[in-house]
């Protein structure tokens, strides 16, 4: 039986509690689906979290996750422009919020696929003993929400408007989503924009260099994946707490990997209307510079 994500608002004691810090150590103003939809493993999801956190807070993951975004950047400069804007009428007002609206994903969803994938491989592999504390020698990146990011929020699943319905399901079938992600709910604040980005991204997403950059993005973030699986680790017995829905959970997470790496490059698509290639190479959220975390010496 499938799942539901389970929302913010709902979200009670020591979930919220979790869901608060991943805002803060993820650096976003929401809480993404794929949290939302691990959530739902409530045994298994604090355990997880305890072994995310000190590997997402440090200047290495927030390096990871610049690379994948500005090797995004460069793959989607090479695909067909869709050229949204001038088909759409946008006050100045709904410009300014869209543009910021995109940026929310553009920056976190590298976030999410570098760790996703990190998770998917500790998941296949697991350890013998139970979770590692993270290595002390390395820089922390500041916590909170960066100044300026727009805030997450979305319209309801299913929507109450029927063509954003209609639309919403087109994008299920054609890119495989078992839920439709935060983005387009957030982008369907402005139903003809979101209308009308979708009507130019469809025939995109079976180009062939379209489907070749995917490919790309997946391996590129196994890779940054690799430098940061050292710092966690998760163990059988951790794993089991899983029971029955172990295999449930991995293939959620693979669905994950999957999805991602089109959502960036979408994301990717719709920005471009705005901003350079070159612009969307580089974090539109920079951490700033904190000093490292030093292990006792020896």
């Amino acid at each position: 039986m499938k799942k539901s994500p389970i929302l913010e608002e709902e979200a009670e004691r020591e979930l919220s509690d979790i869901f608060h810090e991943i805002r803060q150590v993820f650096r976003i103003s929401g809480v993404n689906l794929n949290f939302r939809k691990w959530a739902t493993y409530h045994k298994f999801f604090p355990v997880l979290w305890d072994a995310i956190r000190p590997i997402a807070e440090t200047r290495l993951f927030e390096d990871s996750s610049d690379h994948i975004r500005a090797l995004a950047a460069q793959l989607a400069d090479r695909l067909p422009r869709l050229k949204i804007t001038p088909s759409v009428f946008l006050g100045e007002s709904q410009n300014f919020q869209i543009q910021a609206a995109l940026q929310i994903y553009h920056y976190i969803n590298p976030k999410l696929l570098v760790i996703t994938s990190v998770v998917e491989y500790a998941c296949h592999h697991p350890t013998l003993s139970p979770f590692q504390p993270h290595q002390p020698d390395h820089e922390l990146i500041p916590r909170g929400v960066p100044r300026g990011m727009y805030p997450m929020e979305m319209i309801d699943d299913p929507p109450e408007d029927l063509t954003l319905r209609k639309t919403f399901r087109d994008i299920e079938r054609t890119l495989g989503l078992t839920d439709i992600n935060s983005d387009y709910r957030t982008l369907a604040l402005w139903p003809e924009y979101l209308v009308a980005a979708w009507h130019r991204l469809k025939p995109i997403v079976k180009h062939p260099q379209y489907l070749e950059a995917i490919m790309v993005l997946r391996e590129a973030a196994q890779h940054q994946a690799s430098d940061l699986l050292p710092r966690l680790a998760l163990s059988d017995h951790q794993i089991d707490l899983l029971g029955r829905s172990r295999n449930d959970f991995l293939e959620t997470t693979s669905h994950f990997t999957h999805l991602l790496p089109p959502l960036m490059l979408n994301i990717l698509l719709m920005s471009l209307d705005w901003r350079s290639s070159q612009e969307l190479a580089v974090s539109p959220f920079p951490a700033e510079f904190q000093s490292p975390v030093i292990g006792p010496s020896s």
